[in-house]
This record gives structure tokens, sequence and C-alpha cells, in this order.
């Protein structure tokens, strides 16, 4: 007796709305959102290392340096944000994934945060830093890395942003 498996089908290529994620917000192919985020991860993290230098020097120079780096993480946060929004609302490869919305949703949560922290220093720096500013700092760090995390997914478990490779005729990709 002869067993027959059955085809098994592809729900990605079941789905035709899922297809058609390439990034449409970019220079010479190269995602404007991919290239933004770098920024505001960078300043958000030199925000965490400046505050625990000025808590253990005291020296307000790391209190200032922190403060304008929360400035920094905001604004550049807001500038890719907007890029990826765009994205997320044009693309309908990259809307009709609920990975996507998650994303969108923490770096939402993450620019809140980002603002608030530099609100709080808006003024008075130094006394700004501790513990709030610290605390805050310490949970957009945490915040971020959960953040590119999904958003790291989708690029390379996705595809998201990225760009078709046509295969060359009868070679698979």
């Amino acid at each position: 007796m002869t067993r027959t498996t059955p085809e098994l089908n592809d729900p990605v290529e079941e789905h035709r709305a899922l297809h058609g994620k390439e990034s449409l917000i970019a220079i010479a192919g190269h995602p404007l959102h991919a290239m933004l985020v770098a920024f505001p991860i960078a300043l958000t993290m030199s925000v965490l290392g400046a505050d625990l230098l000025f808590w253990w020097t005291a020296d307000p120079f790391w209190a200032r340096a922190a403060g304008w780096a929360s400035f920094g993480a905001f604004l550049m946060g807001v500038i890719a944000g907007i890029t990826g929004t765009v994205e997320l609302l044009v693309v309908k490869g990259i809307r009709n994934r609920s990975a996507s919305w998650t994303h969108f949703i923490l770096a939402v949560m993450l620019l809140s945060i980002l603002g608030a922290n530099w609100g709080i220093r808006v003024g008075d720096h130094v006394d700004a830093v501790l513990p709030l500013g610290l605390l805050m700092s310490c949970l957009a760090a945490g915040l971020t890395a959960v953040t590119g995390w999904h958003g790291g997914k989708l690029v390379f478990d996705y595809q998201i942003g990225t760009k078709s490779i046509e295969a060359p005729a009868g070679r698979e990709p």
C-alpha cells in the first residue's frame, strides 16, 4: 500500500497581500528608516552611559551630556519614526503583518519615554538625573533593545524593506 503525502501550501505564497514588502522611502534602494534608526539607538544608549557616569563621578558635564543626548535621541527617533510610519501605512506587505504593528507600538512607547526623559532634563539637567532620569534611561535602553529586536526580526525573518532579487531563469533563489 502506497501512501501519498498531500502537497503542503505556503501561507505566504497563498496570501498575495503579504507580498510587496520592498521599501518605498529609500535612497538608491537603501531604506531610510533602517539608516536612521541607528542614531536614536546610539543616542539612547549614550544617555544611559552619561547618566551612569554622572552617578559615579558627580561631574555635571555628564548630566549636561545626557541632556543633549536625550534631546538627540528623541529628535532622531521622531524622524526615524516618521519614515517607518510612512512605510507601514503605504506598503501593503508591511502593513498586513502583525509583527510590523508590534514594532510600531513598541516604537511609539519608546518615543514617549525618550520625550519624557528629555523633558525632565530641560532646565535643570543635574537634578533630573538621580533617580528619575537614570530610571527612565534604563527603561529606554531596555525598550530600545526589545524594539530593535522586533525591527531586526522584520528585516531578517520577513525581509521587510528589502529588495527582492529575481533568480536567473531555471534556478531557485
